[in-house]
């Protein structure tokens, strides 16, 4: 995620080479970044908090109390923390960091990788308007970005951070349909991703209801309505519900940090 959104801020124009600094843990990796993407890197995290007014977070969450061990004696309150760790709450980061230094937290996506990301992005009890003006800009460069109360972020977690991976698994379903029925997987695999891309399209572009969209492909009496029958009778609406449902408890389950106090 961290690569993704560097290359895409450069790629955009969304960011200098020499405005940004990249940390890692060892001396190959940070010297592959470093002829590739033509920024700094460095192998220590409090020299990067010591140059940037910015810090991203991009480790992972088992890894995040370790990082903020790392550099919390190095936060002050002119530092902005953007944590893109899933399940880390806001107020988890702020207890490692001078009192009333703003926090926003991030739920992004894997389309990070193709600049077409859904970004979610919440306060913490210390970010203002301007703090999440410049996550905005950032997440902007690699998709689309919009504004939650903190609360909402175990509910995003579970729709569009888990989201890709439900696409994915209706894809591999419908191209193995297609290969049951005799189309090569080749042609099962391009026909199945271009119908997604086309339709995802629609909904995003014409702004109609799905409902709307889905009318104006079932004739009656049609080869539509009768595999929507067998969708319905096999319970794949429900199932989707079900499954999100759970997927949002779990998130509950793992995040680390109180929750919110009021609807920030």
């Amino acid at each position: 995620m961290g690569e993704a959104l560097v290359s895409g801020l450069i790629r955009s124009g969304g960011r200098a080479t020499d405005e940004l600094m990249v940390t890692c843990r060892r001396e190959e990796r940070a010297r592959e970044l470093a002829d590739r993407l033509g920024v700094a890197t460095t192998l220590s995290n409090p020299e990067a908090v010591r140059w940037a007014g910015t810090l991203v977070l991009t480790v992972k969450p088992q890894d995040m109390e370790t990082l903020l061990g790392q550099i919390g004696d190095s936060l002050t309150l002119d530092h902005l923390v953007i944590t893109f760790a899933a399940g880390i709450r806001t107020s988890f980061i702020e207890g490692f960091a001078p009192k009333g230094m703003p926090v926003v937290r991030v739920m992004s996506n894997v389309p990070v990788l193709v600049d077409e990301a859904m970004s979610v992005i919440s306060a913490g009890a210390h970010a203002e308007d301007k703090h999440l003006a410049v996550a905005e800009d950032l997440l902007g460069s690699v998709g689309r970005v919009i504004r939650l109360p903190e609360k909402h972020q175990d509910a995003v977690t579970a729709t569009s951070g888990s989201g890709p991976a439900y696409f994915f698994l209706l894809a591999e379903a419908m191209i193995d349909a297609c290969i049951l029925l005799g189309l090569p997987r080749t042609v099962a695999t391009e026909l199945i991703i271009q119908t997604m891309l086309g339709s995802a399209k629609m909904l995003r572009d014409t702004r109609m209801h799905p409902v709307e969209l889905r009318e104006m492909v079932t004739s009656p009496g049609g080869t539509t309505i009768m595999a929507i029958r067998h969708l319905e009778q096999a319970g794949v609406r429900a199932a989707f519900l079900n499954a999100i449902d759970a997927a949002c408890q779990r998130s509950s389950e793992l995040a680390i940090g109180h929750e919110p106090e009021d609807e920030r």
